[in-house]
């Protein structure tokens, strides 16, 4: 027997009077969130605060731990930004998920892709020895190879901004710091995904979601961590004429 899948429901517009989003100035997940909202155009406060240092109230309304979190209406509290950012999507106008069951799947499947992508990044900015480095920047250009034939441009799908949207945003903005010092080389030879990264970068909702001072609050968070890829920034940062490995090797001191 044949079941026709139903479309999904028209979303039911919730007014709520209150919105506060607890969050970290650096987490890409919260940055997807603030994205949503943004687009959505729903009025919020936000409060970032110290998860080195995470406050006591804090830690009685996270049941993980983590940012971001939504208060709604100063009575309940959502966590995980996939639920936030669906949560803010189906209760508001302008869906940024595809009506279409499989299309809304497939969606969801690749902000998945995405959250892997983001682990990836963050071995890029820990891993402490060059092999291991160059491990991880192979892996993260076979990961945007696989979105290459995917992305149909400038956006996601097209010409309209989608969740899948919100969240590559935050992940090609690391790359936009990184580069802002060496070049990586993930991205050579992909021309869709470059143009998707640059149509994400000029994005309003995008620029938005992190502070002026984002760039040197990375590179200072990275720098902390004394990975190669710390080394490498330093190292570039003194003497930017030298090549990626040259100018490692050249200022780090032999054990």
């Amino acid at each position: 027997m044949n079941i026709a899948a139903s479309p999904r429901p028209a979303p039911a517009i919730h007014r709520v009077s209150h919105l506060h989003l607890i969050s970290h100035k650096l987490c890409p997940y919260v940055q997807r969130s603030v994205i949503t909202l943004i687009e959505k155009g729903v009025p919020y406060a936000r409060t970032d605060i110290d998860l080195a240092a995470k406050p006591e109230w804090f830690r009685e309304i996270s049941p993980t731990g983590k940012v971001p979190l939504l208060q709604i209406d100063n009575r309940h509290t959502l966590f995980e930004s996939a639920v936030i950012c669906e949560y803010l999507d189906e209760t508001t106008e302008t869906p940024l998920l595809p009506q279409d069951p499989l299309e809304r799947a497939r969606h969801r499947a690749w902000i998945e892709f995405g959250s892997a992508i983001l682990n990836q990044i963050a071995r890029l900015y820990s891993v402490n020895d060059e092999t291991g480095f160059d491990d991880v920047r192979t892996t993260l250009r076979e990961s945007f190879q696989r979105l290459e034939p995917v992305v149909v441009t400038p956006y996601f799908t097209g010409t309209e901004f989608g969740l899948v949207d919100a969240v590559f945003g935050p992940i090609f903005r690391y790359f936009d710091v990184f580069e802002s010092v060496t070049d990586l080389g993930i991205f050579d030879g992909l021309p869709n995904v470059r143009y998707w990264r640059q149509s994400l970068r000029e994005r309003e909702s995008v620029r938005q979601a992190v502070g002026a001072d984002y760039p040197q609050t990375l590179i200072a968070f990275v720098e902390a961590r004394n990975s190669w890829l710390a080394r490498l920034l330093q190292a570039k940062s003194r003497s930017p004429a030298q090549p990626l490995s040259a100018a490692v090797h050249n200022n780090h001191p032999a054990p």
